[in-house]
C-alpha cells in the first residue's frame, strides 16, 4: 500500500477544485490510500506528511509564483529538511491561474526546487497535448506538473483542465506503488 498526500492551498477554490481531480485521480487506483490536506490544517497532520510516500503540492500562481499561504507552509517544514524526513518520497505539483499562461511554470519549478531541497524525487507530467479548447487535456502543455487555468469569476477550471489533473494524479500513485514495491 503507497500513502499519498495532495496537500494545498486555494484562495478562490479553483486550486481546490483541482486538487479534487487530483485526488480522484489518486484514489482510482489499487492499492494506494489518499489525504487530501489543506496547508491550513497542516500544522495538526504532520504525521501524515511524514508517513506519506508521496506528496503532491498544489498552490496557485499568484503573480508568478506559489501564493502566500503556500509559501508559509514551504518555510515552516525546515525542521523536516534539517532531519530529512522527505528524503526519497515522490513529489508531484499542481498549479492553476486566472490567465492562460499566468508564469505557471515558474510556481512548477518553485514546487520542483522545494521537493528538490527535501531530497523528494520529482514526477511530471506524461499527458501530451490534446489541442487548445477548453475540453482538450494538458490543453496548457505542461508536463513539469499538472496546469490549469480559471477565467476571473468562473468556479472551478474547464473541464480538461480537471480531468487532465486527474489523469496526473493517477500517474503519480502508479509511480509511487513502483516505488514503494521497489524499496
Amino acid at each position: 500500500m503507497a500513502k499519498i498526500v495532495v496537500v494545498y492551498h486555494s484562495g478562490y477554490g479553483h486550486t481546490a477544485a483541482q486538487a479534487k481531480a487530483v485526488f480522484t485521480g489518486v484514489e482510482s487506483v489499487e492499492g494506494v490510500s489518499v489525504n487530501l490536506l489543506k496547508v491550513e490544517e497542516v500544522e495538526a497532520n504532520w504525521e501524515s506528511l511524514d508517513q506519506a510516500d508521496a506528496i503532491i503540492f498544489g498552490s496557485p500562481t499568484y503573480m508568478g509564483s506559489v501564493s502566500g499561504q503556500f509559501k508559509t507552509f514551504m518555510d515552516s517544514t525546515g525542521g523536516r529538511w534539517l532531519e530529512q524526513k522527505w528524503k526519497d518520497k515522490i513529489a508531484a505539483g499542481f498549479t492553476n491561474s486566472g490567465s492562460l499562461s499566468g508564469d505557471k511554470l515558474n510556481t512548477l519549478i518553485q514546487l520542483t526546487v522545494f521537493a528538490a531541497q527535501h531530497s523528494m524525487v520529482w514526477v511530471g507530467s506524461s499527458v501530451l497535448p490534446n489541442g487548445r479548447t477548453d475540453e482538450n487535456i494538458n490543453r496548457i502543455g505542461s508536463f513539469l506538473g499538472a496546469a490549469a487555468q480559471s477565467d476571473h469569476g468562473s468556479l472551478e477550471p474547464s473541464s480538461g483542465d480537471l480531468q487532465t489533473a486527474q489523469l496526473f494524479g493517477e500517474r503519480v500513485a502508479q509511480a509511487a506503488l513502483r516505488w514503494v514495491r521497489g524499496k
